[in-house]
């Protein structure tokens, strides 16, 4: 027995190739090489045949364990509704996601058949406009989608409150305090959505531009609904302009872009566009909080950035929310 027990494991490339012959219906031999690491493990399998997949391996988090079955039931409905996606491959058995018992405890697994095309290009208005056309697919799909008994919901519990709790936490292990200014902030910005009249929807829930492919016609392909569920269709949005205004970046050409590829497919209502702006403060309070609960693994000098955050919280606030909200 190990004298140490492991808060998180890296597998070899070679146990998860063995893994995906052992579930997987696919041509042996196979070749297997890690892709990344981030809040999940992902793998690149290659088949006999040439045929390409990604096995991704989900981490345990601080919201629980991966929802796969909602996950990959809403993708195979948008794939039958013509969303470009990547789709999950059936196992052996016919089921759409595995467990993997790994010495942490069992982690989840799907193994999604990989896109074509390309990465999108960071500075790109071809590939952000797709990618708001693409989400505004998905939300047309989710119309006639009810997930059966979803793990999480997209509200401001899980978004806003429990992360902004996983935050507090980490300052006060590192003896700092508690942050009350940041706390205020987060009351006022939950005040300010929870007054508005705003869309439900299914959500990819990580939509900030990259979790797609650009195929040869231009269009994106989404991949990575990890983090999706039932929730607010300004969040979804505000993902996108999140990350183009986010850490000192100042790309509102790509907003303007994605929001006007949205468009072309379908509208959005001055509620849900006024409110987007609103859930950047909410999905910058999620990440610190998807970090805060990674300190035990990461370390808290890796993570220490989030106590640097809440100027631009409040800058936002005040120059972007001022004359929109209040």
């Amino acid at each position: 027995m190990a004298d140490l027990e492991p808060l998180y494991t890296t597998c070899r490339a070679e146990t998860i190739g063995r893994f995906v012959v052992e579930h997987y219906p696919l041509p042996a031999p196979l070749a297997c090489r890690m892709l990344n690491r981030g809040f999940n493990d992902n793998y690149l399998i290659t088949a006999a045949s040439g045929e390409r997949y990604v096995f991704r391996l989900s981490h345990h988090r601080a919201r629980g364990g991966a929802d796969v079955g909602t996950e990959t039931d809403f993708i195979m409905h948008l794939a039958r509704s013509g969303v470009p996606v990547a789709t999950p491959v059936p196992t052996c058995v016919g089921a759409l996601f595995v467990g993997a018992a790994a010495p942490e405890g069992v982690r989840e697994g799907v193994l999604f058949r990989a896109l074509d095309g390309r990465a999108p290009e960071a500075a790109s208005i071809a590939n952000a406009r797709a990618n708001g056309v693409t989400l505004a697919m998905v939300h047309n799909a989710a119309e006639s989608y009810r997930a059966a008994a979803p793990l999480y919901r997209l509200d401001l519990d899980h978004l806003l409150r429990r992360p902004l709790a996983r935050i507090q936490e980490f300052r006060r292990e590192i003896a700092t305090d508690a942050s009350a200014e940041l706390h205020q902030l987060a009351e006022r910005t939950a005040a300010q959505i929870e007054a508005m009249d705003l869309t439900w929807t299914h959500c990819h829930g990580d939509c900030h531009g990259f979790n797609a492919h650009i195929n040869a016609a231009g269009d994106a392909a989404f991949f990575d609904f990890d983090d999706g569920g039932p929730g607010y269709l300004a969040y979804d949005l505000a993902v996108f302009l999140w990350a183009k205004v986010s850490f000192g970046r100042k790309l509102h050409t790509l907003w303007d872009a994605f929001v006007d590829g949205y468009r072309t497919i379908r509208p959005i209502t001055s509620a849900d566009f006024e409110a987007a702006h609103a859930f950047v403060i909410v999905r910058h309070i999620w990440v610190m909080g998807e970090y805060a609960s990674r300190a035990g693994e990461w370390g808290s000098e890796p993570v220490a950035w989030i106590n640097r955050e809440l100027e631009f919280l409040s800058g936002w606030e005040t120059e972007r929310l001022a004359d929109r909200l209040l």
